[in-house]
């Protein structure tokens, strides 16, 4: 019995020593410092050297993880997403096994345009068909995404929902105090009380809430912006990929 004994703990001591053998876990969980040592967030190169726009996040560690790239959130151990020109976070939120939550935020430059933006239109793609417009105030349906039950505004489409894309609203003429509120053409939840909007590009981020209640495929609702204060004329609305 002794025998055995002694074979048991060489055995142990064998894979102790051999690297090929690491435990980095512990009942299912990592630190924060082996995610970071398993994970990478690289941005492609131009040709002159500089960052290019395609940011690439991975990781190979033993958790869920969630990569929020630009507010958008990816729920998968790889992202890939295009960006603007500029300065971006990067945030991963790792679950771990037992379920301890790790966080950690990686700054990203990108310099150059290597992959160029598309832009998708949901509005104004041809200013003569679809013309800038000012909507009136507390007039719902001006600002109606609806075929149907809107003024001016298409339906949005589902994958547009339910891909949780970033609304670009294109706006020139506002007033100073130009207020608009962001809610459902039921009136039955409010997403943005108060949306201060201003001459230029304006974003308005999908939610999981937000594609559940207004998609076609959710409840049906439609979103609607609904000009409170003030005055500006729509020039298009429009996502980027």
């Amino acid at each position: 019995m002794k025998k055995i004994f002694l074979l048991f703990v060489a055995v142990c001591a064998l894979f102790a020593c051999d690297p090929t053998h690491e435990k980095i876990s512990n009942d299912g969980h990592i630190t924060i410092d082996e995610l970071k040592a398993k994970t990478t967030v690289t941005v492609d190169k131009a040709a002159s050297g500089l960052n290019g726009n395609v940011i690439s996040c991975q990781t190979l560690a033993p958790v869920n993880a969630k990569w929020t790239i630009g507010g958008k959130d990816f729920i998968a151990n790889y992202a890939q997403k295009k960006m603007k020109v500029g300065t971006h976070d990067v945030v991963l939120t790792a679950l771990c096994a037992d379920g301890t939550v790790l966080s950690t935020t990686y700054q990203v430059e990108c310099q150059e345009i290597t992959d160029p933006l598309v832009k998708y239109y949901i509005y104004g793609a041809d200013p003569e068909k679809e013309p800038p417009f000012q909507p009136g105030a507390w007039v719902a349906a001006d600002m109606r995404f609806s075929s149907t039950e809107g003024a001016h505004l298409p339906t949005i489409p589902d994958d547009v929902y339910f891909g949780l894309k970033t609304l670009i609203v294109d706006v020139s003429d506002a007033s100073a105090d130009c207020n608009v509120m962001v809610h459902n053409g039921w009136w039955s939840n409010t997403y943005i009380s108060d949306w201060p909007l201003v001459s230029g590009l304006n974003e308005l981020q999908i939610t999981e809430t937000i594609a559940k209640e207004c998609a076609k495929g959710g409840d049906g609702k439609d979103l609607q912006l609904l000009l409170k204060s003030g005055s500006f004329t729509l020039n298009s609305v429009y996502y980027e990929e």
